[in-house]
């Protein structure tokens, strides 16, 4: 009896040793390398242990990088094995893979694509191998890993698949989904490899330390390459450690990344821009941060469709992904083109979302990008549609940052350049208000000026005083930057229309503050200056007198007579010449100011009112030299400066008999007298009886490499 039980229990014992055993070499023959086939093939977790500590099983798991780690001792690991042997590995799987996936009971439309892709790895696999840097680039391996692996889950889920079914249809249906998935990634992964040069660029093999700078110089150029490469290809978690070393590799050497950068690399960033995982979203996004601001790279951001994921990003990304997602943006919307492509993918309205609620950096960012699109015409109405006129106004008078207030002052400056519809829009919700108080700041802003300026024509002369528009003015024509008051003076230009109005702005203390600006170094500055006082002087005898009044005046004046083409300011002012041109005081100013050899010329050229204002002066000259004595004498003042040859023409009336006037001796004795050298003179004389009963004589002293211009003391 007890030796019949004993063999009962013996055969039961060997009959679940039997059953251990066929369990466990079905697994092994549908992968038992991970803890999914080991579970299938009935190993609990004290099985497992078992196998691990006698290594009598052969199994691999996967490492995240896309290689196996052994779990046995023989063979060596895929980990340490070369490039060749992991591709007659792989090469080996395929057609285990391909008959479980053939063989598959359930989901036939889901096996039969899945088998198609498999019949397409043995000529990818051929393809890379022939390169000649398969076996000595590391991309090549991790490939070969990844590839291993997914034949293997191809292998298990056709193994399971003829089993009876151990998960629900849903869970099978998503592990096909996945299986063919990773089959794509790898078949895509695999072309990549060989199409786009990406073996070339990208090395595997570690180089000995660099010798010299330019090898230092190439061995980071080739790891810039290969991390370049490593954004195209593997995985989403191996993409986010390139994305890692790829912005390690921005802040240290800008330039060797940008020089390395292709049209893949971007594509491939930009995807990025979609993954799953905020983090790799935002690092993307500085990424791509860094390269507009690099302005490199605008284009092929946007050619490779980078705005309208930025765009959801500022929409919907998180606040670091938001606030360099919005930078790059304020970047690129700098182009013209750009800028319309921002308005046509919808942008605007996150861009003004973030300025209404956004952290300071992304509400500057935010703002600044809209005023670079409202400097486009055409889209301006859009715009004003999405209500950025509002928020501008808000940005001026509650904007976190000086940074916002200024682009939002730019933007109403652009905004209300060429739109009567928009300037009153402006000022109905009480954007002049808001913008002359951003305006009595300590260093008032051109832009804001600017806008002010385009506003005025919109508002009736009592607002503009009631509102405090002159005192405003004056402000920034005694502070602000020559730019703010080159618009201060243009904005005085346009409300200087009745007398009323020039006599409040002369009386505001305007006038010699436009004087001193006809000395700034700016031709528009100047030529805007001389007409605010060309337009405040006429028809304004106290503003004319204060003109007259001002040393600089007719000195500044004279000046901007010079003739060159590039000075647009003559024509004001001849214009405030001729005002001045009643007063002798001024009239001899000009004179001694060398007015008339700038009017013969401009008189040449038919500038208006410069041969009116000559005759005036020449009438002046000729009086005054009529009522000398024959003592009066030439003087010629010193002049630093290049000797230049001058040929002055002096007209003499004297109303004294002919043997009575003065004597060639006589002008010759005085030039030589004089303390200036003249190095040749001579006297020339002539009877002109046109004009009766006076005696007219011309003398004619023509002066050669003459330091400096003739002045004659009357």
């Amino acid at each position: 009896m007890v030796v019949g039980v004993f063999l009962i229990i013996a055969a039961a014992a060997a009959a679940a040793v039997a059953l251990g055993v066929s369990r466990l070499l079905r697994a092994l023959a549908i992968g038992v390398g991970s803890r999914r086939g080991r579970v299938f093939a009935g190993v609990g977790e004290e099985d497992e242990e078992r196998i691990e500590d006698h290594k009598t099983v052969e199994c691999f798991s996967f490492e995240k990088e896309m290689s196996f780690q052994s779990c046995a001792g023989d063979p060596p690991p895929l980990a340490a094995a070369t490039a060749e042997e992991l591709l007659e590995r792989a090469r080996g799987l395929v057609p285990a893979a391909l008959d479980a996936a053939r063989a598959a009971t359930g989901f036939g439309g889901r096996w039969k694509a899945i088998a198609a892709r498999l019949e397409r790895v043995p000529p990818c696999l051929s393809d890379l191998s022939s390169h000649p840097c398969f076996s000595k680039n590391s991309l090549c391996r991790e490939l070969l890993q990844s590839v291993a692996a997914t034949l293997a889950e191809a292998t298990e889920l056709g193994a399971r698949c003829r089993e009876p079914p151990h998960a629900g249809k849903l869970q099978m249906q998503s592990d096909l989904d996945a299986l063919a998935g990773k089959l794509d990634l790898n078949l895509r992964d695999c072309a990549l490899l060989i199409k786009t040069g990406v073996l070339s660029d990208a090395t595997g093999t570690a180089a000995p330390p660099p010798a010299t700078a330019a090898a230092a110089d190439a061995a980071a150029a080739t790891d810039v390459r290969e991390l370049l490469a490593r954004l195209q290809i593997g995985h989403a978690e191996a993409k986010h450690r390139a994305v890692d070393g790829l912005l390690d590799a921005l802040r240290e050497d800008e330039k060797s990344v940008l020089s390395a950068l292709g049209r893949g690399n971007v594509a491939a960033l930009v995807q990025l821009l979609t993954a799953t995982a905020p983090k790799i979203r935002e690092k993307a996004a500085t990424v791509l941060c860094l390269l507009a601001e690099s302005g490199s790279c605008e284009g092929l951001l946007v050619s490779e469709g980078a705005l309208p994921p930025l765009i959801r990003l500022v929409e919907s990304g998180s606040l670091v992904g938001r606030e360099k997602a919005v930078i790059t943006l304020q970047r690129l919307s700098m182009s013209a083109d750009i800028a319309r492509a921002i308005v046509g993918h919808s942008g605007v309205r996150p861009l003004i979302d973030v300025c209404q609620t956004g952290d300071s950096i992304s509400q500057s960012a935010a703002a600044g990008t809209l005023k670079n699109i409202s400097a486009v015409p055409e889209v301006r109405q859009s715009l004003a549609e999405e209500g950025i006129v509002r928020v501008m106004i808000n940005l001026l008078d509650f904007g976190v940052v000086l940074g916002s207030k200024e682009y939002a002052a730019e933007c109403l400056q652009n905004l209300t350049l060429s739109n009567d519809n928009l300037r009153r829009a402006v000022v109905s919700d009480g954007g002049l208000r808001s913008i002359l108080a951003y305006l009595d700041g300590p260093l008032p802003q051109e832009s804001a000026v600017a806008a002010l300026r385009n506003l005025v024509s919109a508002i009736s002369p009592d607002s503009l005083v009631s509102l405090g528009v002159l005192p405003s003015l004056v402000h920034v024509l005694r502070e602000g930057s020559v730019g703010a008051q080159q618009a201060a003076a243009a904005a005085i230009c346009k409300i200087s229309s009745s007398s009323e109005m020039k006599r409040l702005i002369g009386e505001h203390g305007c006038m010699p503050l436009l004087v001193r600006l006809l000395e700034a170094k700016s031709n528009a500055a100047r030529e805007v200056a001389a007409q605010a006082v060309a337009s405040l002087m006429s028809c304004c005898p106290p503003n004319a007198r204060d003109i007259k009044k001002d040393e600089k005046s007719v000195p500044n004046l004279v000046q901007l007579l010079e003739p060159s083409p590039q000075n647009t300011a003559k024509k004001y002012a001849i214009s405030c010449l001729l005002s001045l041109s009643a007063s002798k005081r001024c009239k001899k100013l000009m004179i001694s100011h060398g007015a008339i050899g700038y009017l013969k010329k401009l008189s040449e050229m038919d500038v208006a009112g410069a041969k009116k204002l000559l005759e005036k002066l020449e009438r002046v000259s000729s009086c005054s030299i009529m009522g000398t004595s024959r003592k009066s004498r030439c003087v010629l003042a010193p002049m630093t400066g290049n000797a230049i040859a001058v040929s002055v023409t002096l007209l003499f009336f004297e109303g004294q008999k002919e043997d009575t006037l003065m004597s060639d001796d006589w002008v010759k004795s005085n030039a030589a007298s004089n303390p200036n050298p003249v190095s040749y003179a001579t006297a020339v004389k002539s009877k002109n009886e046109a004009s009766k009963p006076l005696h007219r004589r011309l003398w004619a002293i023509n002066s050669v490499d003459m330091c400096g211009p003739i002045h004659f003391g009357l």
